[in-house]
């Protein structure tokens, strides 16, 4: 019987499951870019890419953080090596996200950015999830990655304020629909939940439990 935590890719099966990773993350940036150019994009174009954008930089980050616990629990170590392509398109679409604000939003008046942060507090929490993203994604090269050493471990925990951040920005941005927000709060802390001390103790229990069964 086939047994995935026994699965072991080759270099070459890797570039195809990370090229699969690629393919998830750009096809929906060339569905929006369909649905704009083909009039799809409901009656207000502008704010549905940037809801979009917004979606996209949650879901990644959401992907992000699952890879590491279902790498571990599975032992799937070449899941591990696809984390790095996932969270750079969080950075990716977040800068889309952003630059979609800037641009068709706002136009580009930096003056109206100062008084729309004092009317929209959660433009300023999203502005400073997307100053973490930016530094993580800038900082997840290996050579800086050993340059670094131990400081790069603790910058790459912001990954966990940005995802207390993004969410809240999110729900605060909505007038009156809030349970897509809600969903994603709920979904984020139960992701970092899972990373409590105790749901790790757990698993490394049940670990050495089946072990100690094999034996």
């Amino acid at each position: 019987m086939f047994n995935i935590t026994a699965l072991r890719v080759t270099p070459k099966q890797l570039l195809w499951i990370k090229l699969v990773f690629h393919l998830i993350g750009l096809i929906p940036i060339a569905w929006l870019i369909f649905t704009v150019l083909s009039g799809r994009a409901g009656g207000d174009p502008v704010q549905h890419i940037i809801h979009f954008t917004g979606i996209g930089a949650l879901n990644a980050l959401a992907a992000t953080l699952l890879i590491s616990p279902l790498a571990k629990g599975l032992k799937l170590g070449w899941l591990m090596q696809t984390r790095r392509l996932v969270g750079l398109y969080v950075f990716a679409y977040a800068t889309l996200h952003i630059v979609a604000f800037f641009s068709l939003d706002l136009l580009f008046a930096w003056e109206l950015f100062f008084s729309e942060v004092a009317k929209r507090p959660y433009i300023l929490v999203g502005a400073l999830a997307y100053v973490i993203v930016t530094a993580l994604a800038l900082t997840s090269f290996k050579a800086l990655m050993r340059k670094m050493g131990r400081r790069w471990q603790t910058l790459h925990y912001g990954v966990y304020v940005v995802a207390i951040l993004a969410p809240i920005h999110f729900y605060w941005s909505v007038k009156s629909e809030i349970i897509e927000p809600s969903l994603y709060i709920l979904g984020f802390a139960l992701l970092l939940a899972w990373r409590l001390p105790i749901w790790q103790k757990k698993r490394s229990s049940r670990v050495a439990m089946a072990a100690e069964g094999r034996r």
